[in-house]
């Protein structure tokens, strides 16, 4: 399928798109991460971290190969639309726009929760409403006036969640204890694939900070460079803060779940390294937010580019500032809606696996798009012919298979639902 012109200003580097990627990654989990891993695999976590660093690249790999062959805005959703056409696209792009709103509306009461756990005022309902409503539509107003100060919020946000936590990894060496990351015994592959699975979640965000591909510089070149920066980030960052939290609290670590890495701080700093974190956790999930909100939108403004939503006024670009204004608008409302109810929870579980499946369809549409379009001088192509897409197409099967019956049945329902809605769509045209 032929990839549609756009009057984007193309102003997103290396540097921004990685800085966007490693923003929307490193979320709120990584606070509690550590202790839920412990309590799984004691002092061999580390294993775990590898080995889904592994499986992800793989992953990445695909996304990597597909950004540079189909450079439009959307992300995944494009990828797939690309290689499929409008029907998997329209599913593809609801999946993520569904997936993300969801995870908006937790994080930002988890936001809320963390302010009031310090800061009573904000279990005020009228205060809790006033703040989602600064939160979700000030980040609108800065994404709108332009996408420079929208990457430049991003950027800001990703170094301040990135300081407490570097700080907690060169400094707390000083308190490791080497005996507590001793491993008696390697865990089973059972074992291995069970963390892995939690694990795999909590590197998820990578196809979020793609979405911007319309707007970067070069992205033939530049979209690889970025997925490999920020995945090695990634990974490291999380190995090594895995390796400080059990050095310092040792079997104690699992106990922490609400908090370790504050805690860790604590027995390293004192009061004040719980603090630090505290705010690196606030500040954590506000940077999600802040980049949710920057690319989101602009998978709406896709799927309306595309006419695969008739909803043509969200692909409206502002004449000024050259950004998707309508879709960011919508996205707010929306997502401002969805946090101040709090209705998001029922659909959890369709959230949880919204994202494998569009994995699964972006590892598809690599071996797709290798057959239908002639390789590009300046595209990137993975190594090892069809390897790469094929292992990571068993990964999330297997991935996907560990899903309960429950889940299993509702994502079902609602993909027979969205194409009940997408056939009212074609007849309407």
């Amino acid at each position: 399928m032929k990839q549609k012109k756009e009057s984007f200003k193309r102003t997103v580097g290396v540097l921004g798109l990685s800085a966007n990627i490693i923003n929307i990654i490193i979320g709120a989990g990584i606070f509690a991460l550590p202790a839920v891993i412990a309590s799984k695999m004691g002092a061999s976590s580390i294993t775990a971290y590898v080995f889904c660093g592994i499986l992800i690249a793989l992953v990445m790999l695909c996304f990597a190969e597909a950004g540079s062959k189909v450079t439009n805005t959307g992300g995944p959703y494009t990828y797939i639309e690309t290689a499929f056409g409008n029907y998997a696209g329209f599913l593809g792009g609801i999946f993520a726009i569904g997936a993300a709103l969801f995870a908006d509306a937790a994080v930002s009461n988890a936001l809320i929760n963390i302010l009031s756990s310090a800061y009573p005022i904000f279990k005020l309902e009228w205060v809790r409403l006033l703040f989602l409503f600064v939160i979700f539509f000030g980040l609108a107003y800065i994404n709108i006036i332009g996408l420079k100060q929208g990457i430049g919020l991003v950027k800001f946000n990703t170094i301040a969640k990135l300081a407490p936590l570097l700080i907690l990894v060169l400094i707390g060496w000083k308190d490791v204890s080497f005996s507590n990351l001793y491993i008696d015994s390697m865990p089973s592959v059972r074992k291995l694939g069970e963390t892995s699975l939690i694990l795999f979640f909590a590197f998820q965000g990578a196809e979020t900070g793609l979405v911007v591909g319309g707007e970067v510089i070069n992205p033939k070149r530049t979209v690889p460079k970025a997925i490999f920066i920020s995945i090695l980030t990634v990974v490291g960052m999380y190995i090594l803060i895995q390796t400080i939290s059990q050095g310092v609290l040792g079997g104690d670590l699992p106990t922490f779940k609400a908090a370790p890495l504050a805690e860790t701080a604590k027995v390293i700093f004192g009061p004040f390294g719980f603090t630090l974190l505290f705010i690196g956790a606030v500040v954590s999930m506000f940077g999600f937010l802040s980049g949710s909100i920057l690319n989101n939108p602009r998978v709406m403004y896709a799927l309306s580019r595309d006419q695969v939503i008739p909803l043509m006024a969200l692909s409206k670009i502002h004449k000024s500032f050259k950004t998707p204004y309508i879709a960011i608008i919508v996205y707010a409302i929306i997502g401002f809606t969805l946090s101040a109810t709090g209705s998001f929870e029922k659909l959890a579980i369709i959230a949880s696996s919204a994202m494998l499946i569009i994995y699964l369809g972006v590892a598809l549409s690599v071996m797709k798009l290798r057959k239908s379009q002639k390789h590009k001088e300046g595209e990137f192509k993975t190594p090892g012919g069809f390897i790469v897409p094929i292992l990571s197409i068993i990964i999330i099967l297997y991935f996907l298979s560990n899903l309960s019956m429950d889940e299993m049945i509702a994502t079902s329902i609602f993909i027979a639902t969205l194409t009940i809605i997408y056939g009212v769509f074609k007849l309407k045209k």
